[in-house]
């Protein structure tokens, strides 16, 4: 969102004590990647999530009072996590959980959204066998913990280096995506939940059951560009056009699938909160970079190697 020092529809927050989270997205917005999805209003500032203290509530916003500490994934259209104050809107922001400080809740928004909201897509249930691709990343080691959480038995992809931590957030087994293909080593699971891209998505319908159900955040279908990206006609029927293969392939392996496209959501940032509180969720932080380091940070989270999430302190 904007920067700036007046609070409209939701909070300034201040930047005392700030931390903010780096994402792919963000270095996709900024090699202009991200303008096929969304039409964003040029010149703006950066920054999808953000942790910090409530300086100043617009009218009609009640949820907080100033000086709380609160976390949020801000408006994607908008952006602006990375000004030194952010205004947002308070449907999007919650408390920041109590057991953590600014730099561990930044990294927590955006991937904490993304793996609730794409393991609820997949209406996991107890006892169920849940593949994650790439359980290293700053979704896949958050998506590992509630999946678990959830009553799931969990798989996932990992380099030699990430494999310890992933077991030690919960997953039973690890394939080693550098020795070996996980289409090739898995069989009948309930769910896939794609992290990665490439051929990743379709090489996950072959490890499924029949009629189990894969959600990928690497991809668009056209039910998402349409619902969630406002996509017109035409667009619409482009992506669909563009889908054809992975239709063809989820049809003949009988699987379904759906691209996520996570929303921001204050509730479920509440839920979040409420886990990492109770101890049933842990995030992970790769590292942490004086925000005047930020071009050495992208640097390093572009390298493709960060364990857990890469934060910017203000």
């Amino acid at each position: 969102m904007r920067g700036g020092e007046r609070a409209v529809q939701g909070y300034v927050l201040t930047r005392y004590g700030d931390a903010r989270a780096l994402n792919p997205v963000d270095y996709s917005v900024r090699q202009g990647k991200a303008r096929v999805a969304w039409h964003l209003d040029l010149p703006l500032v950066a920054g999808s999530e953000l942790s910090g203290v409530v300086q100043a509530a617009g009218a009609g916003a009640t949820r907080f009072a100033v000086g709380d500490r609160v976390y949020a994934r801000v408006d994607k259209l908008k952006l602006g996590a990375f000004a030194r104050c952010a205004v947002v809107d308070e449907s999007f922001v919650a408390r920041m959980p109590r057991s953590l400080d600014f730099e561990d809740a930044a990294g927590l928004p955006l991937a904490g959204l993304t793996a609730l909201q794409g393991l609820r897509e997949l209406a996991i249930t107890p006892g169920d066998r849940v593949f994650i691709s790439g359980g290293a990343g700053g979704v896949g080691t958050l998506a590992i913990q509630l999946a678990v959480w959830m009553g799931a038995s969990v798989t996932t992809t990992a380099s030699p280096r990430g494999e310890e931590l992933v077991k030690s957030l919960g997953a039973e087994t690890v394939v080693n995506y550098r020795e070996q293909k996980f289409k090739d080593a898995l069989s009948d699971y309930d769910g896939a939940f794609v992290l990665t891209s490439g051929r990743d998505l379709t090489d996950s319908f072959r490890i499924l059951k029949q009629g189990a159900k894969v959600v990928s955040v690497a991809s668009i279908d056209p039910a998402t560009a349409r619902d969630d990206l406002g996509m017109g006609g035409l667009l619409t029927a482009l992506v669909w056009v563009a889908n054809t293969k992975i239709r063809r392939q989820s049809r003949r392996r009988q699987v379904s699938y759906r691209s996520l496209m996570m929303h921001p959501s204050g509730d479920d940032l509440d839920v979040v909160a409420r886990l990492v509180d109770g101890g049933q969720l842990k995030p992970v932080t790769d590292r942490v970079f004086p925000f005047e380091q930020i071009p050495d940070a992208f640097a390093y989270l572009e390298q493709g190697h960060a364990k857990g999430k890469v934060i910017v302190r203000l």
